[in-house]
């Protein structure tokens, strides 16, 4: 008899104790992709009255951080001495990128790189597949200015690739670039250039 409760008070004990330990839960971890200047691509085209011009920059460094399958934050680095203007040749080309790359616009000899760091991003509901889906919002420094932006982006998350797409306008004014811009010059007519220029984007980062 003295066995038998002796028994149930420690099953008793057991139950109580393991019962009490509340469920173990997946943890989720933050993987950090790295990009891949050589496989990523960073295009622009700005529009003036009379025209338009597009080109290309480089990235230099960047990184995309992923939480189980959703973006979460990261950082991207633009080397602005790479800017480009691929619909000219020859003479015109090199007056471009050099007044681009001037004080009348990106100052690229004092600031040389623009960064993008992505401080939320949230899904886009019922997206499909191949399409947007997320909304980010990220800080934008161009010319040492910090404005916020926000524009939606394809994201496809792989085991160890991120693929990462974007188009959106950037407002060229608000980083101290005025030249040619009919908002702050007077009867410039038709040699005004347009204040927003569109950024076209593609990452492709590994762990």
């Amino acid at each position: 008899m003295k066995k038998t409760v002796a028994l149930a008070a420690i099953a008793l004990f057991s139950f109580t104790a393991f019962a009490g330990k509340p469920a173990k839960t997946k943890k989720t971890t933050e993987d950090t992709y790295k990009v891949s200047a050589e496989k990523s691509t960073f295009k622009w085209k700005a529009k003036k009255v009379t025209g338009e011009h597009s080109g290309e920059a480089k990235f230099s460094t960047g990184t995309i951080v992923i939480n189980g399958k959703n973006l979460v934050g990261g950082t991207i680095e633009v080397d602005m001495t790479t800017i480009n203007a691929t619909d000219l040749q020859g003479e015109y080309q090199g007056k471009l990128n050099g007044h681009l790359k001037g004080d009348d616009f990106f100052a690229v000899e004092k600031f040389k790189t623009a960064t993008l760091k992505i401080k939320s991003a949230s899904t886009i509901k019922d997206a499909i597949i191949g399409s947007n889906n997320y909304n980010v919002t990220a800080d934008l420094t161009i010319k040492g200015i910090t404005k916020e932006v926000t524009f939606p982006a394809m994201v496809v998350v792989s085991k160890e690739q991120v693929i990462t797409k974007a188009e959106f306008d950037i407002d060229r004014t608000n980083y101290d670039i005025k030249y040619g811009s009919g908002k702050f010059f007077e009867g410039i007519g038709d040699k005004a250039i347009m204040d927003n220029f569109s950024i076209n984007v593609r990452l492709i980062a590994t762990k």
